[in-house]
């Protein structure tokens, strides 16, 4: 069965690879705090379904509560180590949790998921403690699929990851500035180029914005998965980059 790929929107994916379906990041608010849902539908229902789910970090656009309640009773639920005491409601939720630090190997079904670093506050903001570590996750089925989370460019993104089929990387943010510890275009396809995947899928842009600021620079908003195509293709030509639409699935090439 060919690895299938599908882009729910921010950081949300569904990764179906050796007959388990893996959901990164579930996220399926149309409104969160101060932000709102802006491009694409609010995921279907289908969208929940999964044998195991990924944490990439404590943020509530990544680990949000109501959306992981929306998980099938029982769902296995990875997240950083010390997410259960910095999240209470996590363990009233009826999930299997499961806490990972980088070097962890968790398996579901046929899949071999290897944890990873990534360069990013991953605490839960805005009074937590920095006890969380920001991760990333390799999905080794019959590919290799590298979901980054939210990290910045660093010297040993490549060396940890390893060889991979296809980088699932964020290229933009939520709102009209990025902070310290996230790929814009220009730096994700720079990671792209040290990865050397055979696929990429931009990911976490285009879908949430803060409200009241549709104004304020908008091609922040817009404008990432294009200009994130436009510099892979200077810098890591080899590469097929997949533009997704909100729902939209792809099934990329896979070595044999």
């Amino acid at each position: 069965m060919p690895v299938e790929i599908t882009w729910w929107g921010h950081a949300t994916c569904t990764v179906e690879d050796s007959g388990v379906r893996v959901l990164t990041d579930p996220l399926f608010a149309r409104r969160l705090a101060h932000l709102r849902r802006r491009r694409g539908a609010v995921p279907p229902p289908e969208a929940t379904a999964a044998e195991i789910a990924l944490v990439s970090h404590l943020h509530s656009d990544h680990l949000h509560l109501p959306s992981l309640a929306r998980l099938a009773p029982g769902t296995r639920l990875v997240v950083p180590h010390g997410a259960v005491r910095a999240v209470p409601g996590l363990a009233r939720l009826g999930l299997r949790i499961t806490e990972v630090r980088p070097g962890d190997l968790v398996e579901a079904g046929d899949l071999r998921i290897r944890v990873v670093s990534a360069h990013h506050d991953g605490r839960r903001l805005p009074f937590g403690p920095h006890r969380s570590p920001a991760l990333g996750y390799v999905i080794e089925g019959r590919a290799r699929t590298y979901f980054a989370g939210d990290t910045g460019l660093f010297d040993e993104m490549a060396a940890e990851v390893g060889p991979v089929d296809v980088a699932l990387l964020p290229v933009g943010g939520w709102g009209p500035f990025l902070g310290p510890g996230h790929l814009d275009p220009g730096r994700a396809a720079q990671a792209l180029a040290r990865l050397a995947p055979r696929s990429a899928v931009p990911v976490h842009y285009g879908t949430y914005w803060p409200i009241g600021l549709d104004g304020v620079r908008p091609h922040e908003f817009h404008a990432p998965g294009d200009d994130f195509v436009r510099h892979a293709a200077r810098l890591a030509p080899g590469v097929a980059v997949h533009r997704l639409l909100h729902g939209e699935s792809v099934r990329p090439e896979v070595a044999r």
